[in-house]
């Protein structure tokens, strides 16, 4: 495993229940990078995040993600696991009872932060970083799709990981607005060196904005390269 790997399988079968989805499967993300995750519907992309992420059991091969060994993880440590990856949705899963601010405290004291001082200055800092100041009073309800996900995106960012995974996080946005999103995680992506795996359909994006494309199809995850890099747009 290289030392700037953040995620790396090797010959890993990517199954629910033993049926294999995806097989044979080699990839390695690199720290500081992002890549698409396509495919077809049921082609296996939300099982292949649910396994990086520990929802999913890997039984066989090898995979290590932010240093974690997935065939050994113990459902007593996956919260460790995920204290070092942010998640992104398409349904953002925000708590609807409560403001921006006590959406992202929970984050925080559910994964240990004590400080008061601590917590305020965190949560300002984050959102700072989508655009989102003066927001925190603000329930979900107030906010619109697109300012709800840069919510999510904060949420995704508090506790300083090293990995995001995004599942479909401009499925429910106008073009517009996914313009917008994309162009927050590729920011995230450069600026905090957090590698991002993102899955998507919206070929568009990966037209505009074109990274590294990894495909899940019959069975296989293959990968290839743009001909034009984030960097040089």
């Amino acid at each position: 495993m290289s030392v700037t790997s953040i995620i790396f399988l090797q010959n890993a079968k990517i199954a629910i229940k033993d049926i294999a989805i995806l097989s044979n499967v080699n990839f390695t993300l690199e720290s500081g990078t992002f890549a698409y995750l396509i495919g077809k519907t049921g082609s296996g992309k939300t099982t292949f995040l649910k396994t990086l992420y520990a929802d999913r059991p890997l039984t066989e091969g090898t995979g290590v993600v932010a240093d974690f060994d997935l065939t050994k993880m113990h459902y007593k440590n996956v919260h460790l696991l995920r204290r070092k990856i942010g998640m992104v949705f398409q349904d953002f899963n925000l708590l609807p009872d409560r403001n921006v601010t006590d959406n992202l405290k929970f984050v925080l004291l559910a994964t240990g932060w004590k400080d008061k001082f601590l917590i305020d200055s965190r949560i300002e800092e984050v959102l700072d970083q989508v655009g989102m100041v003066n927001t925190g009073y603000k329930m979900p309800f107030e906010l619109s799709g697109g300012e709800q996900q840069k919510i999510v995106i904060a949420r995704a960012l508090i506790n300083h990981p090293g990995l995001i995974l995004a599942d479909e996080p401009t499925g429910n946005l106008d073009p517009e607005t996914s313009n917008e999103i994309l162009n927050l995680l590729i920011s995230t992506s450069q600026k905090n060196n957090v590698a991002i795996l993102m899955a998507t359909h919206d070929h568009r994006l990966i037209e505009q904005y074109p990274a590294r494309i990894i495909e899940c199809k019959h069975g296989q995850l293959s990968d290839r390269l743009p001909s034009r890099s984030l960097h040089s747009i």
